[in-house]
């Protein structure tokens, strides 16, 4: 009996076995690569063979079985097509077959055509003859009848042939995808592509990028490819696909117990943007949206360590000629802030305050900021927020009747930090507490208030103006560095005129 049971468990294990082997063979991968620099006829170009040379090796990564040929004449560019065409027509109903090409290409009468690097031209009528017909690669693939083929041209860089009469549209035409195809271009139809000034070019080196990312969609790939390239022409050059897939497709696939969704995907993909940039208001705008997010924490972090470089040239800035450099200190702050007002969320006026501790619109953000605490929903996530705000200081010390506030004047303050200090001296000396409970003690002890922002006296007189407002009030009993009184005195000045 046990034997019986122990020939049954191997035949149940020699059955699955089957089956494994059979289920990798029905989603067999199958990829051909073409890459042309060399012309001898018509312009050399700089990429194309290290572009394909990149996706061949990126495709290997991924399970393809990979057929790379560069600088190919005409008549192994038709055979190696032919071949692709016999190989994906054995590979089953199931496999996926893709064909990538970087090159020049040019469209004549609604076709296309992709130049060998023998191609020599004199008349339009003969472009069928000296060069590959674009469709002809559709007609191997569809011939197939496979569930699903991807076909991408990085071939619009210049049109080789602008002497040639009839033959002097720019890009390539758009063609209709076969059922189960999906179609990429570098760029829109009719358009001209760019070749590069580095090593690849702009979309193949986000494509490259792209389709490694576990679990993406081919759709979500192309689109983030897409994003990169109009980021990087400045709008220049936008990559166009057009699909009739009807199943679904990744290039690289999650692992089962890390399978993300489109959103997770998105969100993945939008971060490595953003951490790229290094930028400061980016990182703010990814943490309004995604606050909550697998990469949220990673991105306060890295805005951390922005804010930390941001202190340090601002140090750096305060030791060069005041003059010079305020103005560019003020209009990057006063961005950020009227970018936060717009934004209108806690993460944007937290990130100005960051940024900015002790900024001319400081105060204001922290009322808003406050606002948007005390008017949270009344769950424990909220309460804690509530309770973790910076703590009030008891109501300001008055300033003893001394005459009005002047900027030249010495301040009647029990504050020992600027008694006997006047405005312009006060705002030179280092904090007492942070600035922002809870920052960390590098970023503010022994650092003078210019080490956070440049004070002159124009924009002391605008922050004292804010006192004056009516909702500014509640501000004046706030955490300040020097404490109220500071706060007390540059009211006073400004109500006197700021004189």
């Amino acid at each position: 009996m046990r034997g019986l049971m122990i020939w049954v468990r191997l035949m149940v294990l020699a059955v699955a076995a089957a089956c494994w082997g059979a289920a990798v063979l029905a989603e067999e991968r199958l990829a051909l690569v073409i890459g042309n620099s060399a012309y001898g006829s018509v312009s050399p170009l700089d990429n194309p063979v290290r572009d394909a040379r990149l996706i061949a090796q990126t495709l290997e990564g991924l399970g393809f079985d990979v057929t790379l040929a560069a600088d190919t004449r005409q008549i192994e560019m038709k055979r190696a097509i032919g071949q692709f065409g016999r190989k994906l027509r054995g590979a089953g109903e199931d496999a996926t077959g893709l064909f990538y090409y970087a090159g020049h290409g040019v469209q004549s009468f609604g076709s296309n055509y992709l130049l060998p690097v023998d191609v020599a031209l004199a008349d339009a009528a003969d472009l069928d003859l000296m060069a590959v017909e674009a469709q002809s690669v559709l007609r191997q693939m569809a011939s197939a009848r496979n569930r699903t083929n991807i076909v991408i041209l990085d071939a619009c860089r210049n049109n080789p042939f602008e002497a040639v009469a009839d033959l002097n549209a720019s890009g390539l035409a758009e063609m209709k995808a076969p059922t189960g195809t999906f179609l990429a271009y570098a760029t829109a139809p009719g358009d001209v592509a760019l070749d590069g000034t580095g090593e690849n070019s702009p979309f193949t080196e986000a494509l490259a990028r792209e389709i490694v990312v576990p679990g993406a969609p081919v759709e979500q790939v192309f689109k983030q490819v897409r994003r990169a390239v109009l980021e990087q022409s400045g709008g220049g050059q936008t990559p166009w696909d057009t699909s009739s897939l009807v199943s679904d497709f990744v290039f690289a696939e999650a692992a089962p117990e890390a399978v993300m969704s489109a959103a997770e995907v998105q969100e993945a993909q939008i971060w490595r943007s953003v951490k790229a940039s290094r930028d400061a208001m980016q990182i703010m705008l990814y943490l309004r949206g995604y606050g909550d997010g697998k990469h949220a924490d990673e991105a306060r972090g890295l805005l951390s360590e922005l804010m930390a470089e941001e202190l340090q040239g601002s140090a750096a800035v305060a030791a060069a000629p005041a003059a010079a450099s305020a103005p560019a200190v003020a209009d990057a702050e006063t961005a950020m802030f009227e970018a936060a007002q717009g934004d209108g969320s806690k993460a944007a006026y937290e990130a100005y305050l960051m940024a900015y501790p002790e900024g001319q619109f400081a105060e204001m953000a922290a009322v808003e900021l406050a606002a948007m605490r005390a008017g949270a929903s009344q769950d424990p996530e909220a309460g804690a927020a509530v309770a973790a705000a910076p703590k009030a200081e008891p109501a300001p010390v008055p300033l003893p009747e001394a005459g009005p506030v002047t900027y030249a004047s010495p301040l009647h303050s029990e504050m020992p930090q600027i008694a006997g200090l006047t405005l312009a001296e006060a705002v030179t000396r280092s904090p007492a507490f942070p600035p922002i409970e809870g920052l960390p003690e590098s970023y503010w002890k022994g650092q003078a208030c210019s080490s956070c922002h440049q004070w002159t006296r124009e924009r002391l007189c605008t922050q004292g103006n804010t006192y004056l407002s009516l909702n500014m009030q509640r501000s004046l009993g706030k955490q300040h560095p020097f404490g109220g009184a500071l706060k007390q005195a540059l009211k006073s000045w400004a109500a006197g005129g700021c004189q």
